[in-house]
């Protein structure tokens, strides 16, 4: 589960040319999901510091701890890597990493570093390496906007299970429908489409590689689904429930999320009405998806289909966000965010509807930015009709 070498040289390359415009000497990824995007270096981020330093000239350099040496060899890392042993460590990761920037080549004065960097890390860093002054940058984050044709079959891959997901939700409650029994508890449905999607990645891919997390859910039924980010709690699901299964799987770290709403046996005049509302408004939001348009022009397309209707007051978030190496990262489709389309962008569209002490409502698809318009790289079903669990007792 490697991209193609070709991917890191292109990567690299671009890097260079940016950090030229900025007269950068070179960019120190401290955040997994960079050193990923940059190296392919996979690792469980914990207080031990892994920095990846990417001159602006020269060949990178990769510092781990020791105990991931073996680690980093298993997946196929080509990058000159040298190590420490522990932390806080007699010798710290960062005096590692400076002793390795002072060998011949020349001196390292400006340093940039991605804008998330902590302030103890930047702290640490200042210190170790004498001479250079560390200014955060945004030219990796801008490479990270537009994908490379190279991860968009990873984004597909993993849509595709993100779907099979939902499918996996409906049919456990389907099943205890069939079978007469209880039927499930949110916190039950959650791990089992959990259970499911990792199950797929490890049946489906021999080294299976992360930044955070395989797959995860949100599952919330009933008043609870008001909640744009409730957690999934130990109630059962009840006949005349609205539940939304709110579902991200990632292949290779990369992301796509699949959300859809269901309503359990036939639909009252209430839910058909915020259920047709919602979905009107996510189709039309992900059709306004198209390169030259702002991130603040698409939210206000797709919003304002709820506040004709009616529903501004039940609007708790924006249309979308960004998806990559992260299941959250720029763009953000919110009307603070002035980021101009352009096609390999990789965008949520998730517009969502709470009526507190009722229910909530959202319908989420990954739509990738292209020339000739949005598309959908998940594709459950989203019309009404398909999402009516049947057969409640």
């Amino acid at each position: 589960m490697r991209l193609p070498e070709s991917f890191y040289t292109s990567v690299r390359s671009r890097l260079g040319e940016a950090l030229d415009e900025r007269g950068l000497d070179g960019f120190l990824a401290t955040s997994p999901a960079d050193v990923a995007f940059l190296s392919g270096f996979f690792y469980i981020a914990t207080e031990r510091p892994v920095y990846l330093w990417m001159p602006r000239e020269g060949d990178p350099l990769l510092v781990i701890p020791r105990l991931d040496e073996e680690y980093a060899a298993q997946q196929g890392v080509t990058i000159p890597t040298v190590s420490y042993f522990e932390f806080p460590g007699v010798v710290t990761a960062e005096q590692t990493l400076a002793s390795a920037l002072s060998r011949p080549g020349g001196p390292v004065r400006r340093i940039g570093v991605g804008a998330g960097v902590s302030v103890g890390a930047f702290k640490a860093l200042s210190r170790a390496i004498a001479g250079a002054t560390l200014e955060t940058t945004d030219a990796v984050a801008k490479l990270r906007l537009r994908k490379f044709p190279e991860e968009i079959p990873f984004h597909e891959a993993a849509a595709r299970i993100c779907d099979e997901m939902l499918g996996a939700g409906r049919a456990l409650i389907e099943e205890a429908l069939a079978s007469g029994g209880p039927l499930p508890r949110e916190d039950e449905i959650a791990r089992h489409v959990i259970g499911y999607g990792t199950d797929r990645m490890y049946a489906e891919y021999d080294m299976v590689v992360y930044t955070t997390k395989l797959a995860g859910g949100l599952v919330y039924a009933g008043p609870n689904s008001a909640l744009p980010h409730g957690l999934p709690t130990r109630r059962r699901i009840q006949a005349g429930d609205t539940l939304i299964l709110s579902l991200g799987a990632a292949v290779a770290s990369r992301f796509v999320e699949s959300e859809r709403t269901f309503i359990i046996g036939e639909p009252t005049a209430e839910q058909v009405r915020y259920y047709e509302a919602d979905r009107e408004a996510q189709e039309v939001g992900t059709r306004a998806m198209t390169a030259g348009r702002t991130c603040a022009e698409v939210n206000k397309i797709c919003l304002d289909v709820l506040r004709e209707q009616g529903l501004g007051d039940y609007i708790r978030h924006r249309q979308g966000h960004g998806i990559g190496l992260q299941n959250h990262e720029a763009p953000w489709v919110e009307d603070g965010d002035d980021t101009v389309l352009a096609p390999g962008m990789l965008l949520s569209s998730e517009p969502g509807v709470y009526v507190p002490g009722h229910a909530g409502y959202r319908i989420s698809d990954t739509v990738l930015v292209e020339e000739t318009g949005p598309r959908r790289l998940t594709g459950y079903p989203r019309d009404l009709a398909s999402n009516v669990i049947e057969g409640v007792r």
